[in-house]
């Protein structure tokens, strides 16, 4: 037993017009819904069914627009850098952050054309200098760099102990603009006292991302420029070796850069890339 007033009261309306609204569906139906008793209303067995249709969709409806409203209401954050440190550094790291940090969604957004300063509101993780990002950034992983291929092409190739030996060798460069704002191989050679020909050599092959100079080099198509941080795992695992020695620019290196208007999702990710880059500090050392 029910009552169209108690209903109405509910819904917001009137005890009229919600009695209006169902004789429009009877007469629409065809069928009769409601037993109009002495003290309420009851339901025929045409709107028993009805009722039970309606309350399931109603129910799966209800359901839906509560998981939308949990989509819309949990923490996201947006991650820019480039495609070298993204494919190299931080895609093999992320499942710890997300361990840590399950509920959190983060986009990642990899480009080779960062714009220096401070972003709106992404965490950015670029290169450069201090110069380039201000007092704010914090440098993740300095710029240091070696000689990398596999042992297979330095067995057959090398060894590389004379720095003239690494010039006639055939070099795996990354395009630049010029000047190179990192190492390439003609400033990397430079710091050795030779001045290389980049027409000399082997054939030369060159890439516009980084991580196809290190696909070449697994492939044993030539030396390549290693970035520490980045070649660590394919060192340790010996699927990449060093041909030479190490060379380090102290005001270079990858910074993150927090975005302008922070929060506690950001601070979050921030302080997880910065223990990350600690740990990987600390594991260099043992290579």
């Amino acid at each position: 037993m029910g009552s169209l007033s108690s209903a109405a009261g509910t819904l917001g309306l009137t005890q009229p017009a919600v009695s209006y609204q169902i004789r429009r569906l009877e007469e629409h139906m065809g069928v009769s819904l409601l037993q109009r008793q002495h003290r309420g209303v009851e339901l025929t067995s045409e709107g028993r069914r009805l009722f039970d249709v309606t309350s399931r969709t109603v129910d799966d409806i209800d359901m839906l627009v509560r998981s939308f409203r949990s989509q819309s209401e949990r923490p996201a954050i947006r991650l820019r850098t480039d495609y070298a440190f993204s494919s190299l550094w931080l895609i093999p790291r992320m499942h710890t952050f997300r361990l840590l940090y399950p509920e959190m969604d983060i986009q990642i957004v990899a480009t080779q054309r960062m714009e220096h300063g401070p972003p709106d509101g992404d965490i950015a993780v670029v290169f450069g200098t201090r110069d380039d990002f201000g007092s704010n950034a914090t440098l993740l992983l300095p710029e240091k760099v070696v000689p990398i291929c596999t042992q297979g092409f330095l067995d057959r190739n090398g060894p590389f102990f004379d720095p003239f030996e690494i010039a006639r060798a055939r070099l795996l460069h990354l395009d630049t603009r010029a000047p190179s704002p990192w190492f390439d191989w003609k400033s990397y050679l430079a710091e050795l006292g030779i001045n290389r020909d980049a027409a000399v050599g082997q054939g030369e092959l060159s890439f516009n991302t980084y991580s196809l100079v290190v696909q070449a080099a697994i492939g044993e198509q030539g030396l390549a420029i290693g970035w520490m941080g980045l070649v660590d795992s394919l060192l340790a695992s010996r699927m990449l070796v060093t041909a030479g020695p190490m060379l380090e620019a102290t005001d270079r290196g990858y910074w993150l850069v927090p975005p302008k208007a922070q929060s506690a999702e950001t601070d979050r990710l921030a302080a997880w890339l910065i223990s990350e880059a600690g740990i990987d500090a600390l594991k260099e050392q043992d290579l």
